[in-house]
């Protein structure tokens, strides 16, 4: 047996098999098969000291250039804002580190009342009536939302726009290939927004929910409003896929009809993190209540007068539910919603809506300036918020390699999204998704468009 990798010493290994009645530790493997067993030592190198083990760690890890020291304009789901220090300084108290479900409401005050201030958060954001207690990420919680329209409506088939993020529509895809209503995709006119004939002709009487994305992945501000006079004139719901942030401006989902809201809240107190953890939310109509999946905590009073919080309803758990629960896909992500809720706190009412328009009108600044750059063409048309597309005179992915070594995270290629693309030949090897925060300056702009030019001046 490799003793280099264990952590106890002789005598501690000695006392333990003396416990449980065994000569040696092969002995408490006895009932293996041999012909299961492996008659040989791990493959592994000798274990090292704790100083060599961080200084190993510290060579991989000089590797890699962290997107903390590039200009980063990544953006297609993972964005890069700021995360004032406050939310670690909150999230990192010891009574919230192992944050999970409060089952003992009584001894779980703050765990509730931190998930019910997040839930009236994301209510007061979207317009909506009720929220659930968080999700995965934006991914499952719009298969969540296939899954709860299709419970309501009793029907088979779930409309969804081209312009949803494409790893989203594909979660939904993987969920709903035994369960549930079956995706049927609209595709994009020219400029990136979704066709309203073609959304128009795939609504009918088996259509559960309609889905659009706001803005969608390539950046363009879609017409909810009418996406919902489609869907409920079929007896239709509507689910909108939200940027939480972009909400600091725009009109809220519930004011333009939406039924089910979800989306992706990382921007909110979270950092990339090479794409995850992320922060699902789901909030709906009111008449929608009770087939929400997950948890909602709600107020209420104990026999005192004193006020108080309890889970209200807790439709996922099959403890309760049992094969009526909702769903066995979500759940209580309470820590990365803590960091959201701290996020949004520290904004503050006027800090959220001065962050959006920061991101607006950066935006809108690069976008044109690089609309000057000699062969960069709009793919995204007519008005975005934070991000947007370009098509350049060269394949997207040589340029963001190209620019790296210049110390910029150019955005992201999308030669990838072809393949999710319905009833479409566009191809779109030479497309590249930008997005603008708040961290952007203009020098930093200003010098990325410069890298930019000359990288395809000189291809």
């Amino acid at each position: 047996m490799r003793t280099d990798y264990v952590p106890h010493a002789a005598v501690d290994v000695s006392a333990m098999l003396e416990a449980v009645g065994a000569k040696t530790v092969e002995d408490l493997f006895a009932e293996v098969p041999a012909a299961v067993r492996l008659e040989r030592p791990l493959d592994l190198p000798a274990g090292v000291s704790e100083v060599e083990l961080l200084a190993e760690l510290r060579a991989l890890a000089a590797r890699t250039t962290p997107a903390s020291e590039l200009v980063s304009f990544l953006g297609a789901g993972i964005y890069d804002h700021y995360v004032p220090a406050i939310v670690d300084t909150i999230t990192s108290r010891s009574e919230f580190q192992t944050a999970y479900t409060p089952y003992q409401p009584e001894r779980s005050q703050g765990v509730l009342q931190s998930i019910f201030e997040f839930q009236t958060a994301i209510c007061e954001l979207t317009g909506m009536e009720v929220a659930n207690a968080s999700m995965y990420d934006a991914g499952t919680a719009l298969a969540e939302a296939s899954f709860l329209a299709g419970a309501q409506t009793r029907r088979a088939k779930i409309v969804v726009s081209d312009g949803v993020h494409p790893e989203y529509r594909e979660v939904l895809a993987t969920e709903s290939a035994a369960y549930g209503p079956r995706p049927v995709a609209v595709g994009l006119a020219p400029g990136a927004h979704t066709d309203g004939d073609a959304l128009r002709a795939a609504t009918g009487d088996d259509t559960a929910a309609v889905v659009v994305q706001q803005p969608n992945f390539f950046g363009a501000l879609e017409d909810v409003g009418e996406a919902a006079r489609l869907a409920h004139e079929a007896g239709a719901l509507l689910v909108v896929v939200a940027d939480p942030v972009a909400l600091g401006l725009l009109a809220t989902p519930g004011e333009q009809g939406a039924d089910i809201v979800v989306g992706e809240a990382q921007s909110f107190g979270n950092p990339m993190s090479y794409g995850g953890p992320g922060l699902g939310f789901m909030a709906v109509s009111a008449k929608l209540m009770r087939r929400l999946p997950g948890r909602v905590v709600g107020e209420t009073r104990d026999l005192d007068g004193r006020r108080g919080f309890v889970l209200t309803l807790q439709t996922r758990e099959q403890h309760i539910r049992r094969e009526k629960a909702t769903s066995n896909i979500c759940s209580n992500h309470a820590l990365n919603a803590l960091a959201a809720l701290v996020h949004l706190a520290w904004l503050g009412k006027q800090g959220l809506p001065d962050l959006a328009e920061t991101c607006l009108r950066r935006t809108a600044y690069l976008r044109e300036r690089l609309l000057a750059v000699p062969g960069v063409t709009a793919y995204t048309e007519g008005p975005v918020f934070r991000e947007f597309a370009v098509r350049l005179p060269l394949p997207a992915k040589e340029l963001v390699d190209a620019l790296v070594p210049k110390g910029f995270l150019a955005g992201v290629p999308l030669g990838w999204v072809a393949g999710f693309m319905s009833g479409s030949d566009d191809a779109l090897g030479d497309v590249l998704l930008l997005a603008v925060t708040e961290k952007r300056t203009k020098a930093e702009i200003d010098a990325f468009v410069d890298a930019l030019a000359e990288a395809i001046g000189d291809g």
